[in-house]
Formats: structure tokens, C-alpha cells, sequence
């Protein structure tokens, strides 16, 4: 009998997590108090961890350990993802939105005022799930930067 488990579903302790990772869970702890993860919460407050959180996890060690990034570094990186239009924002709330006017965090570990994501919970946004891997992050990026240089060459006046 095979059993196949969705790889969003939260199966793995905070301690049972580290241990995959090969970390202590204090350093699961300070990369949800930067805000890099949002790991789920049971009424009891004890975390738990889905596969998709440790691949999110194994991105960002990568980045800290072999690309010798910081956690800075890994936060601004993230701010770049363009949640307004991952989520449709209009354009009127774009300007009081700290995810679009700031880059220094990434929009999940942003308190959202008056936008389309106050109502929303950011685990479970597009944004937050979408770009776990460091593949996925580059490849945004990428399409972005190409995005605008295909847009430069059409309107060299216009700057984006």
C-alpha cells in the first residue's frame, strides 16, 4: 500500500524539521522571527512544518552557506517578488502598500493595511507558496529584468 501525502500538508515538529535540516531550532526560530518562513501554528501554538517549508528552508541555507548571502541579503531578495501583481492588487492601493514601497522585507512579513491582503492569510497566499524554491525566485526575477528590457527597447523614453 503506498500513502502519498500532500507536500503543503504540516506533518513536522519544529525539532523533527531542524533535525532534517540539519540546524538547531533556534535557528528555525530566528528565520521565522526575520521572516523568511511562516511555519503553521496549532492552537497550541507548537510549530509544524510541511515538506514545502523545508524545501523553502534548504533554499535559504543554501543561499546563507554557499552562496554566502545574509539573512538581509535573503530578505531583500524576497521583497522583489512582485506580490501586487501575483495577487492583483490595484493600482490606488499600491502606494500606501509597505510591499510595494519598500524593499527590505519580504510582503508576508509586512502588517497589510487597507489592500487586498489584509483579509488574506499569508501562508497560504500565492506569493508566500509559489516561490519556495531558489529556482523559482530566479526564474521571477529573471522574467522580470527580461520584461523590462523588452519593454525599453519598445519605449526607450519610458522608464518602468
Amino acid at each position: 500500500m503506498e500513502i502519498t501525502v500532500d507536500s503543503e500538508q504540516p506533518l513536522f515538529p519544529i525539532s523533527t524539521a531542524a533535525k532534517l535540516l540539519n540546524i538547531s531550532v533556534h535557528t528555525l526560530r530566528m528565520y521565522e522571527r526575520e521572516g523568511l518562513i511562516i511555519p503553521f501554528k496549532k492552537e497550541t501554538n507548537h510549530r509544524l512544518y510541511s515538506q514545502v517549508d523545508i524545501e523553502r528552508l534548504n533554499c535559504i541555507r543554501k543561499a546563507i552557506n554557499e552562496y554566502k548571502i545574509s539573512i538581509a541579503g535573503i530578505k531583500t531578495i524576497y521583497s522583489f517578488i512582485p506580490c501586487w501583481l501575483v495577487v492583483n492588487c490595484p493600482e490606488r492601493n499600491r502606494k500606501n502598500c509597505e510591499a510595494y514601497t519598500s524593499h527590505s522585507n519580504p510582503c508576508w512579513s509586512l502588517k497589510h493595511k487597507n489592500n487586498v491582503c489584509e483579509k488574506m492569510e499569508c501562508r497560504e497566499c500565492a506569493v508566500y507558496k509559489d516561490y519556495t524554491e531558489c529556482s523559482d525566485v530566479k526564474h521571477l526575477i529573471t522574467e522580470m529584468i527580461n520584461t523590462k528590457g523588452q519593454n525599453r527597447k519598445q519605449s526607450p523614453s519610458k522608464v518602468i
